[in-house]
Formats: C-alpha cells, sequence, structure tokens
C-alpha cells in the first residue's frame, strides 16, 4: 500500500491521540491540516489500514468504532460512562483455548482479546 499524504497525515493525528478516537474525531483532527478532505476518506483510509494491519480497530457493538495506533494484540479498559477507551500499562495474556473442547473445535477462533470495563477516574466519583 502506497503511503500516500492523507494517509500518512491521518497515520500522524492518530498517533498523536492519547486515547483511542473515533474515525469522526481523527477526521476533525485531519481537517485541520488537509482542508479539503472528506469524511469518507479518512473512513475509507482507516479501514484499509486497519485491514493490511498497520492500525487496530477496535469494535464495540453498536458503538462507534474507535482505532489504536498499536496494531499488535494488547488489553483495553472501556468506561462504560463516557466510553474512553485506554491501553492497560501492563501486559495481560489471553488464555488459550483448549483444542480439545468441543464448543472450541467446533468453531474457526482467529483472535481473542482481554477488556476491562467500568469507570475511568474521571466517570469514577460521577457513578
Amino acid at each position: 500500500m502506497r503511503m500516500t499524504e492523507q494517509r500518512t497525515i491521518i497515520l500522524e493525528e492518530l498517533q498523536c491521540c492519547s486515547h483511542h478516537p473515533a474515525a469522526d474525531e481523527i477526521y476533525l483532527r485531519v481537517k485541520e491540516r488537509l482542508p479539503r478532505i472528506s469524511l469518507a476518506t479518512v473512513y475509507r483510509n482507516l479501514e484499509l489500514m486497519s485491514a493490511r494491519g498497520m492500525i487496530s480497530k477496535l469494535e464495540y457493538g453498536s458503538s462507534q468504532s474507535r482505532f489504536d495506533p498499536n496494531p499488535v494484540a494488547h488489553s483495553h479498559f472501556r468506561c462504560l460512562r463516557c466510553g474512553s477507551v485506554e491501553d492497560l500499562p501492563f501486559v495481560i495474556e489471553v488464555p488459550a483455548l483448549s483444542g480439545g473442547e468441543p464448543w472450541v473445535k467446533s468453531r474457526k477462533i482467529l483472535s481473542g482479546r482481554v477488556e476491562y470495563q467500568g469507570f475511568c477516574p474521571d466517570c469514577r466519583d460521577q457513578a
């Protein structure tokens, strides 16, 4: 995949975020540098970079997908009130599943992740 100016700036803005932003937030950041860029272009490039393994796409059911500049599998904490997502500052191994279990045998499992949910420091006292 060719790294166009648009892709480079999208990736730079994603890497500058201290949290895991949704596409619309990345779009607003990129638009400051590339005023003529469209939201569809940002979405398309984020999806492409995710599909190519350059970044991670975090999907949480009906809520907006968020993007992580780190494509390596790692654990997250998600605030149930404000929706913020952050990396855990330590490594937690995803437990291995026994290949001998009928439930596991009947599926093709591609990946797993550990995610914790609760309230971030800003929301904890308001919950």
